[in-house]
């Protein structure tokens, strides 16, 4: 349903948590319930300017920046989907850390970190959704079926402070992750460069070494079961999919992961209960900077997966 008043152009000045965030961004924000497309095609055409300009997409905002917003219709904000009150409580009740700068959610698996196509909402929406923070942004992502830390910003200069360490290798992730198969050996690296493909009805991301972005992973076991092992995985790049694509590579693909495994070697542990892909992050840390100190947050794997490690069957030791 949309709106029957005629849109007006509007300006807005950017204030100080705006300092330094995309117009692009910007205007998400200020343009609910309007597709990323047409507010990109508004940038490109010229109808958005920034201090009585043209500007592209990637241009920062300062704070006392003057935007002009052309008249846009907008889907009805009582159409715009509100997060459950039930969800808005599971996620008040999933966190694991919160400081002035930063506030730290333990994902539930099932949950999207946003909203998107087919998706009306995701845990920036909930938490937005509180009414308790004039600022608040994720600072990473995790995959939808994915659990674990998920670390959101408090102002801009937070935002900014994590999105560089994770962009640049200076934060440490782990996860822990249940890898298909007999793992031989201990610790292996893979490095091995990944690339998104688009094919007809399915996106899945490949290792192609000519064409894909650099990404390295550590898998360190730490439990061994008869036909499935234990590891915590180190992340040094923050590529989409990395771990369950790095994992196939090796392999071992992860437990319960029905885009990049095989229905028929998941069955053994769904009739252990497995219901959900079993990767789960575990560990975050960034070391100090500037008005920043040392940030460490930690989530405890959630009981669902614990369930199934202890039904899994131990391997022969004498057989490492």
């Amino acid at each position: 349903m949309l709106t029957q008043d005629r849109p007006q152009v509007r300006y807005v000045t950017a204030g100080a948590g705006d300092d330094g965030q995309r117009i692009d961004n910007f205007l998400l924000k200020q343009l609910p319930g309007v597709p990323k497309s047409h507010v990109y095609q508004l940038v490109r055409s010229g109808q958005v300017r920034v201090n009585g300009g043209r500007v592209k997409a990637e241009r920062k905002l300062a704070s006392g920046d003057e935007v002009r917003i052309p008249p846009v219709r907008a889907a009805d904000k009582a159409q715009i989907a509100r997060p459950p009150d039930a969800v808005l409580n599971v996620l008040r009740a999933a966190i694991v850390h919160e400081d002035e700068h930063y506030l730290a959610i333990a994902k539930p698996a099932g949950l999207a970190a946003h909203a998107g196509s087919g998706v009306p909402y995701g845990v920036i929406e909930a938490v937005r959704a509180w009414n308790k923070y004039e600022f608040i942004e994720l600072v990473h992502r995790l995959d939808r079926d994915t659990s674990g830390v998920l670390l959101l910003a408090k102002s801009r200069p937070a935002l900014l402070r994590g999105q560089k360490a994770l962009k640049n290798s200076e934060a440490e992730k782990r996860y822990f992750a249940l890898l298909l198969g007999k793992w031989r050996g201990e610790d292996r690296d893979v490095d091995a460069a990944l690339v998104k493909r688009s094919l007809p009805g399915d996106r899945r991301v490949q290792v192609d070494e000519e064409d894909g972005k650099p990404s390295k992973s550590r898998f360190s076991p730490q439990s061994r079961y008869r036909d499935a092992t234990l590891c915590e995985v180190q992340i040094f790049t923050g590529r989409t999919h990395q771990i369950r694509v790095h994992a196939l590579a090796l392999g071992h693909p992860v437990a319960g992961d029905t885009k990049y495994g095989e229905r028929e070697d998941n069955k053994p542990l769904r009739e252990l209960g497995l219901k959900r892909m079993f990767l789960h992050s575990h560990f975050l840390k960034f070391n100090a900077e500037g008005e920043f100190g040392k940030l460490i947050v930690n989530a405890p794997l959630p009981d669902e997966l614990r369930a199934v490690l202890d039904k899994l069957p131990r391997a022969d030791k004498a057989r490492r």
